[in-house]
């Protein structure tokens, strides 16, 4: 029987695509865990098998040098605020709900955010919540801020920017775990998320475990090769391999 849930009311319930995402097999995920080269490889099974998921780290920035994330989407689509700053200020009343996502949240979990630019769609309390749930971070095509906060708790956060402009009155969460567009990717709920220094990879669930069988197979051609470099095999032998 399905877990109830307590929802924390910050967006109406008709805007909640769904309560329960759809789980990968616990191995699924150890094996994106165990490449060697986590985006790089999971890039190129995604090139071989036609499925467009990649985003490079030039668009998609990583908070925290080294971190290395994989884990499901959990989707949050925010938009600008229809109301004036002064408006939403006066009223006191913030838009933002990704507290809701971080409120469904499992651990592992990745919080992906379609996001506003230019304007913080999450920030420090929002990342410590992320990080007592046990999320494994969030990528957010859209500006972040405090992220000295993110990296001092360990909660890794991508982003197409930071800015000190507070989305508390500026921004409207619309929905959660409804698909989206990261960089021009769509994602939806539940979806394997990939990061690290290099960039982010999204894979459709469905697809998940073909990708990771290939990436295993680049990531054993790529010691071999590694290996036979080592032992001082020619470039001219190395060329025709």
């Amino acid at each position: 029987m399905a877990k109830q849930r307590s929802l924390t009311g910050r967006v109406p319930p008709e805007a909640i695509g769904m309560l329960e995402i759809p789980r990968l097999a616990p191995e699924v995920l150890d094996g994106y865990r165990r490449l060697p080269d986590l985006s790089g490889m999971t890039s190129d099974a995604c090139d071989e098998l036609g499925i467009i998921g990649a985003v490079p780290a030039s668009t998609l920035r990583p908070t925290a040098p080294g971190a290395r994330i994989v884990g499901q989407a959990l989707t949050v689509l925010n938009l600008p605020l229809r109301i004036t700053v002064s408006e939403a200020v006066s009223g006191k009343v913030s838009r933002l709900g990704e507290i809701e996502a971080h409120n469904m949240a499992e651990a592992g979990d990745v919080l992906v955010i379609q996001g506003v630019r230019d304007i913080s769609n999450m920030g420090s309390i929002s990342a410590s919540i992320g990080k007592r749930q046990r999320e494994a971070g969030a990528i957010v095509d859209g500006a972040v801020r405090d992220v000295d906060h993110s990296r001092a708790i360990d909660y890794p956060i991508w982003s197409s920017s930071v800015s000190p402009i507070t989305g508390k009155w500026r921004v409207e969460t619309v929905a959660i775990n409804v698909p989206v567009r990261i960089a021009g990717v769509q994602v939806r709920p539940g979806d394997l998320a990939v990061a690290d220094e290099v960039g982010v990879c999204f894979i459709p669930f469905e697809r998940a475990p073909e990708v990771l069988r290939l990436a295993t197979r680049i990531a054993e051609r790529e010691e071999k090769r590694q290996a036979d470099i080592a032992a001082g095999i020619s470039v001219v032998d190395l060329a025709r391999k």
